[in-house]
């Protein structure tokens, strides 16, 4: 790949991950707020009798309609932006990288093994997306988390992006800038999953276009519908991956939490299950899939259209 090719998807990754970033940034803080445990602060408990006529307390999953009133209530239209700063910070140097880097190591990868075939995608996906991006980048996400879950009123002074860095490290040091980083290492899971999906469906799209237009004797060229097609590939493919690889999420976001209990993967796994059920390892998911879907499809259609026009 010539240095301009690096550069086209360098550009065209950056593009496709701040346009989704800010197009999805309320949903962001909606799934956010409902992975939390704080978020159980905002539901009136449910009483229920039991046979001996004693009460007991259940603390009921809040919604993403419900989360979202709360949110608007406490904080007023503007929290929905809450973390926005960070988000463009992270992921327009990050997905440009990432772009970049994938399509360097896949064109590598067709050289030791069939040419994109699935295990091509699964070692570009699972290199790119590798510890040292992950372990770079983890204090950029754990801000953007920290600064969702401000919950501060309408009219109190909000948490800016340094305050917070400052807190971390008053309470847990240089480790706290590092809390999360075992969930996003599970997280690797999800793009080798969603890629893998992607280029398979791609792949499919392709092979029937270049089989109808020699049927037609026609030259291939790009048309709208090409585009269609790689938004629908996107999109099932990261509904795909995120329902497999959710409960990771939930995991992050817990023990990305201030003041919280959470101190390990696998201890926050049990600790979630153990008080709250299985069920809470999927909470957001809904949200998360309303916000990710669109993101997805837009980041994706966004890069393939700026290597598209920047190509001739």
């Amino acid at each position: 790949m010539s240095q301009r090719d690096t550069l086209v998807h360098l550009f065209a990754g950056g593009c496709g991950g701040t346009v989704g970033a800010i197009l999805t940034c309320p949903l962001e803080v909606v799934k956010t707020r409902l992975q939390s445990s704080s978020m159980t602060l905002y539901i009136s408990e449910v009483h229920l009798n039991t046979m001996a006529g004693a009460s007991v307390n259940r603390v009921v999953s809040p919604g993403p309609l419900h989360c979202l009133k709360v949110i608007l209530e406490k904080g007023g239209p503007r929290s929905l932006c809450r973390g926005l700063g960070p988000n463009l910070v992270g992921v327009a140097p990050s997905r440009a990288i990432y772009f970049a880097a994938y399509s360097n190591c896949k064109e590598k990868l067709n050289g030791v093994f069939d040419p994109d075939s699935t295990q091509v995608h699964m070692i570009s996906a699972a290199m790119v997306k590798g510890f040292t991006t992950i372990t770079a980048t983890n204090l950029i996400w754990l801000i953007k988390t920290r600064l969702q879950l401000d919950a501060r009123n309408r009219g109190e002074k909000r948490m800016g992006a340094f305050e917070c860095v400052r807190k971390v490290y008053q309470t847990d040091g240089l480790r706290g800038f590092y809390r999360g980083m075992s969930a996003s290492y599970a997280g690797i899971s999800e793009t080798v999953i969603h890629f893998v999906i992607y280029e398979s469906i791609k792949q499919k799209l392709l092979e029937y276009k270049i089989a109808s237009t020699m049927e037609n004797e026609e030259e291939s060229v790009k048309e709208a519908s090409d585009f269609v097609g790689m938004m629908l590939a996107a999109a099932t493919s990261k509904t795909c991956a995120t329902t497999i690889a959710y409960p990771h999420e939930v995991i992050r976001t817990r023990l990305r939490e201030e003041g919280t209990k959470y101190r390990s993967f696998f201890q926050t796994l049990s600790l979630v299950v153990q008080e709250e059920g299985y069920g809470s390892l999927y909470r957001g998911l809904t949200t998360h899939l309303v916000r990710q879907i669109p993101n997805t499809v837009i980041m994706m259609a966004t890069y393939e259209l700026v290597v598209y026009l920047l190509n001739g």
